[in-house]
C-alpha cells in the first residue's frame, strides 16, 4: 500500500481575489486548513484507490490510517506500508501513477472544472449493508443533496436512517463517494466525520447553501 497526502490549499484555487478562478462558487470563501490522505493499493494486479479522507494539520497519517485493518482486508503486510510525499511520485509506476491522477481529479473537482471522478476504487472493507449505502451515494448527482431519510428508503431500510448515517461515517473514500450530499430533513447540514466545515466547503464548492 502507498500512502501520499496533499494539502487543500495546494490543490484548491486561490482566494485571493486578483488570483480567482473565473466563475468558481468558492472565490473569497474561507478554506478549510486541512489535507486530504490518499491510499492506492494493488488488487489482483491493478492498482485501485482503497483510501481518501481529511486529515488535519496537526495529526500525522500514521495516527489516521487504521493500517491492521486495511492489511488484514487487503492482505499484505502493514510493515510494507509506503508514504511518499506527492513531489516524489513516480508516474511510471502504476500505483503512485494512480495517486498523481487522483490528486488531478481531486483538484479539477474543487477548481470546478469536474463533477464526476473516473478512478478505479475499491470499498470492499465493510458490511455489505455499509457497501450498500456507499453504492447509493453514488447515484447522487453533484449539485443534488437528499436527506438521511431519502438514503434510507433508497437502501430498502426506510427506518435505519441512524444506520446509513453510520454508515456514512465510515466511508472510506471522501468526496469519491458523496457521503457529503447527504442533510438532515430539515434542510440543515448534519455531521460529517470529516467536520463539517468540509461537508459545507463541498456542498458550496456545488452551488448548495444549507440552513445554519
Amino acid at each position: 500500500m502507498i500512502i501520499t497526502t496533499i494539502l487543500l490549499s495546494d490543490i484548491a484555487p486561490y482566494n485571493d481575489s486578483n488570483d480567482s478562478v473565473p466563475n468558481n462558487p468558492m472565490n473569497n470563501e474561507p478554506m478549510p486548513k486541512a489535507s486530504l490522505l490518499l491510499g492506492c493499493h494493488l488488487i489482483e494486479g491493478t492498482p485501485k484507490l482503497i483510501l481518501c479522507d481529511w486529515l488535519a494539520t496537526d495529526v500525522r497519517w500514521q495516527d489516521k490510517v487504521k493500517l491492521a485493518a486495511l492489511a488484514k482486508h487487503y492482505k499484505f503486510n502493514a510493515i510494507d506500508t509506503q508514504f511518499i510525499p506527492v513531489s516524489e511520485l513516480n508516474a511510471s509506476k502504476p500505483e503512485q501513477q494512480l495517486l498523481l491522477a487522483s490528486i488531478a481529479q481531486l483538484q479539477q473537482y474543487v477548481q470546478g472544472t469536474r463533477h464526476d471522478f473516473d478512478l478505479p476504487i475499491d470499498a470492499t472493507l465493510g458490511t455489505p449493508f455499509q457497501q450498500k449505502v456507499w453504492q447509493a451515494l453514488l447515484d447522487i448527482k453533484h449539485g443534488d443533496t437528499i436527506s438521511y431519510a431519502t438514503l434510507a428508503q433508497r437502501v430498502d431500510s426506510p427506518k435505519g436512517f441512524r444506520a446509513v448515517a453510520q454508515a456514512n461515517s465510515r466511508n472510506p473514500l471522501s468526496i469519491l463517494i458523496p457521503c457529503h450530499r447527504v442533510i438532515s430533513s430539515n434542510g440543515k447540514l448534519g455531521g460529517y466525520t470529516g467536520g463539517v466545515d468540509k461537508k459545507e466547503y463541498l456542498l458550496a464548492l456545488e452551488g448548495i447553501k444549507c440552513r445554519s
